[in-house]
């Protein structure tokens, strides 16, 4: 039965329900208003350092999964490191095979340290450090680590699918693709040779598909990026509606700056940057910075929403 509505404003007026609702169907109708529909407040995304995973995959030597998940801050139901994506460090012990089951359309994969083997149904191929990778989730791929095991950072897009209550559906899934160190060093080499303007926000390696050559997409939701910072150089400030995943490749006396807090890097840690938040990245090693990058930015690029800008 609803509440007395008399001489409240809508704003406040408490969820309504059906009055006289004739069977079940009709019972599961809810009711809000102009006033109220739109007011909900949720837990901000916080900026994280997952620096404690990190040194326990480094350390570990046992298979195991390790998720960066702040699900519970973020109030979701499901572990989430992003309201619609999660990271996660995969430790291998040696000579270890793993189907990876989790429900994801597609798991974008770094390898951090080891070798081995995948086979996603006709398909089979080797991958070592440094490699990059684009699978299909659903237990659709078994990766077989070799006699050093191997740790592997992985993000997919469980939180989205769950948030929908949705199953990998087969034809769905991304189809795998391997991408090599060797060309990734070929790709960067290749952006470095031809160095940034002001309209380029630093040289950056974008990880496509051949079915997504022209959404320039990894994933349909996801977007990849693998970030160079030279010595003695800064990213300019900027923000986007996208929430960014990264994974420290190598940054000594780096930092980044994230709505006025200062986050110094360690390498192989996962930092969260919140959605909208105010940043920029700062080199003051001796070394070129490389950070590896996992956007929804493939969601906001559909829904004409991402509003990036620099801030400087």
């Amino acid at each position: 039965m609803n509440e007395s509505t008399t001489a409240m404003p809508m704003a406040e007026m408490p969820v309504q329900y059906p009055c006289a609702p004739k069977g079940e169907v009709q019972r599961r109708g809810r009711f809000f208003n102009s006033g109220n529909a739109f007011n909900i407040k949720l837990p901000a995304v916080a900026a994280r350092s997952f620096k404690e995973q990190a040194e326990a995959a480094l350390q570990g030597r046992d298979s195991a999964t390790l998720l960066c998940d702040q699900s519970r801050t973020m109030a979701a139901s499901m572990a989430a490191t992003t309201p619609l994506m999660l990271a996660r460090y995969q430790r291998f012990a040696m000579d270890t095979s793993v189907a990876l089951d989790w429900p994801a359309s597609g798991l974008l994969v770094y390898v951090i340290e080891g070798a081995g083997e995948c086979t996603c149904a006709a398909e089979g191929w080797d991958w070592a450090d440094g490699d990059v990778m684009l699978l299909p989730g659903a237990g659709r791929v078994m990766l077989h680590a070799g006699k050093r095991g191997a740790l592997l950072w992985v993000v997919g897009n469980d939180p989205l699918l769950a948030f929908e209550g949705l199953l990998p559906d087969g034809e769905r899934l991304s189809a795998p693709v391997h991408y090599a160190a060797e060309e990734i060093d070929r790709q960067l080499t290749l952006l470095e040779s031809l160095g940034s303007d002001a309209v380029t926000s630093g040289a950056a390696v974008i990880f496509s598909t051949a079915s997504l050559e022209a959404q320039r997409n990894v994933m349909p939701s996801l977007t990849l990026s693998l970030n160079t910072l030279q010595p003695g150089c800064h990213q300019r400030a900027h923000r986007h509606n996208s929430a960014a995943i990264t994974l420290i490749l190598q940054g000594e006396g780096c930092y980044s700056m994230v709505d006025g807090e200062r986050c110094d890097w360690t390498p192989w840690t996962t930092m969260v940057t919140p959605p909208g938040a105010a940043h920029s990245h700062h080199n003051e090693g001796d070394a070129k910075a490389l950070f590896l990058i996992v956007q929804d930015g493939g969601l906001h690029y559909h829904a004409r929403t991402m509003e990036f800008r620099f801030l400087e």
